[in-house]
């Protein structure tokens, strides 16, 4: 039992040298305290926030600019209708154009009073109002207040 004793000690103590310097010179939690960890994730969260806001903003100014500065093919559209509306007035010499392009866009209040008059069944009333605020004839105002 003593050769035992004397083989088996210094192996014993080897083992456990070895396992405390593997121990010891193993790098914990990747060479990351708590605190770095921590301060890493709330900065890839600051900057996930930055980068929505950044999109927002952008997304934002884009729909601003569209609204307030139109695309070439809107502009080549509105400068297209303008030409025919003066090539319908240059053809008609009074001035008037023909059939219900002479009430042209309407102001949307007038629009609505025309509405609730034609679907009220005051259809005369309609053309009336019709006729004294955009000066058109009486069958171009009446055919716009009968499809309304």
């Amino acid at each position: 039992m003593g050769d035992v004793l004397i083989v088996m000690l210094p192996a014993l103590i080897l083992t456990a040298v070895l396992w405390a310097v593997v121990t010891a010179l193993k790098p914990r939690n990747h060479g990351i305290s708590e605190a770095e960890r921590y301060q890493q994730e709330l900065a890839l969260k600051s900057q996930a926030h930055y980068v929505a806001q950044v999109r927002a903003a952008e997304a934002s100014r884009a729909r601003i600019e569209a609204t307030t500065r139109p695309s070439q093919n809107s502009q080549q559209q509105a400068q297209q209708a303008d030409h025919a509306r003066s090539a319908l007035l240059g053809r008609d010499g009074s001035g008037h154009q023909d059939g219900l392009s002479a009430i042209g866009h309407l102001n949307p209040q007038l629009l609505l009073q025309l509405q609730s008059l034609a679907h009220d069944g005051h259809k005369t009333k309609a053309v009336r109002l019709l006729r004294q605020s955009t000066s058109s004839d009486l069958k171009t105002a009446k055919n716009y207040v009968d499809r309304l």
